[in-house]
């Protein structure tokens, strides 16, 4: 008789219900959190943005004056939204990779790049540079750029840019324009040198809404392009990280294996002699006897302890008989009969009979085993 110890439905049930309940509530949060959001979208220079750095309210004066806006937050769909009469707005254009940046540029009509830092400049602008950085402030013109000119003083500043024969707008502390406007091939490209005019924050400051307007209103489209590490568009201009890792700590690591594997040969233990050790107890087997004894008695499985009786005194009367191990109950019955000169029906009661109901009948039987033992023996 056992008693299971593995857990029930109820049990499992009572362990993991605080766990899943946790787990719901905050699946749920997160559900009303985001249908409560609606189609409300957050970053920097997000057209759908409420937030200060967003830029709902530039796209929502854009829509205003008839300009169709096309989001774009992948190189696939950028490559769909720009076209002959549609102009360019890129966030991050250090994302976007020299070859596609500029097939980009060739399509679209304008071109406006945020605060386009090395990468880009080297890559797609190689006669533009980079002179420095000034704080955000009130900045005015100083250029022809009619945008600038209609917005006046904005509020501007971040990086500042020169190029020869470019106009150069809004000259920051260095002396580099924050507005630097170039001449394309049909059409321009505009580099602000920080999104401050474009956001939420500072759209009502100055004439920053003029010069948004006019640098990206001027064409009835526009594919407003915020480039992102997760675009899979963008995976060829990605390095695995183990090309960024020098040669020598590749060989380095090689030296440490080898070292390692030395220092684990010499340390390692030598296998010697099989040794024989005392166990560290001995346990007589009168007492394993005892205690399997004592519990069949707890259990009160007379039945199965007196089964275990008439195989133990089976098996023995077999090999004091010189029968196989395997001889059935007629020829074991029958050679007992023999020699003890028992009936063959008192011998196969004792070896074969039914099961004993309880204890005293357990200790009738085992009595009854051993006087047909001796008996078998003497005889």
């Amino acid at each position: 008789m056992s008693t299971s110890v593995s857990p029930d439905a109820r049990r499992i049930w009572r362990g993991v219900r605080v766990p899943l309940a946790l787990v719901a509530l905050i699946f749920l949060a997160g559900a009303l959190l985001l249908l409560g959001r609606g189609e409300q979208t957050h970053g920097a220079l997000e057209p759908g943005s409420y937030e200060p750095g967003g830029a709902h309210a530039l796209a929502k004066l854009l829509r205003d004056q008839g300009v169709d806006i096309r989001t774009a937050h992948t190189m696939a769909e950028a490559d769909d939204a720009v076209g002959e009469d549609a102009t360019l707005l890129v966030t991050r254009p250090d994302l976007v990779p020299a070859k596609r940046l500029d097939a980009l540029r060739q399509r679209a009509a304008d071109v406006v790049l945020v605060t386009p830092g090395a990468p880009t400049l080297h890559d797609s602008l190689p006669l533009v540079h980079a002179a420095g950085r000034s704080d955000i402030g009130t900045l005015s013109p100083q250029c022809t750029v009619a945008a600038a000119v209609a917005a006046g003083d904005v509020t501007l500043g971040g990086i500042g840019y020169t190029s020869p024969g470019a106009r150069s707008c809004y000259p920051g502390e260095d002396g580099g324009g924050t507005l630097l406007q170039l001449a394309d091939s049909g059409g321009t490209t505009t580099l602000l040198g920080d999104p401050a005019p474009l956001t939420n924050e500072r759209l009502a400051e100055q004439g920053n809404a003029a010069l948004a307007l006019h640098l990206l209103g001027a064409h009835p489209k526009l594919a407003w392009y915020l480039p992102s590490t997760m675009d899979p568009g963008l995976d060829d201009s990605r390095k695995p990280i183990s090309a960024l890792i020098p040669d020598g700590w590749y060989y380095g690591a090689a030296q440490v294996g080898v070292a390692a594997v030395l220092l684990a040969l010499w340390r390692a233990r030598r296998l010697g002699p099989v040794v024989t050790e005392p166990l560290p107890i001995v346990v007589r087997a009168a007492e394993t006897a005892e205690g399997r004894a004592r519990l069949y008695r707890r259990a009160k499985a007379a039945g199965h302890a007196g089964e275990t009786l008439r195989e133990a005194a089976r098996a023995r009367l077999r090999s004091a008989l010189g029968l196989p191990r395997d001889a059935g109950p007629a020829a074991l019955v029958h050679s007992v009969s023999a020699r003890t000169g028992r009936p063959a029906n008192d011998v196969g009661a004792v070896l074969y009979g039914p099961p004993v109901p309880d204890d005293p009948a357990l200790v009738r039987l085992a009595d009854e085993l051993d006087r047909v033992e001796r008996e078998a023996g003497r005889s």
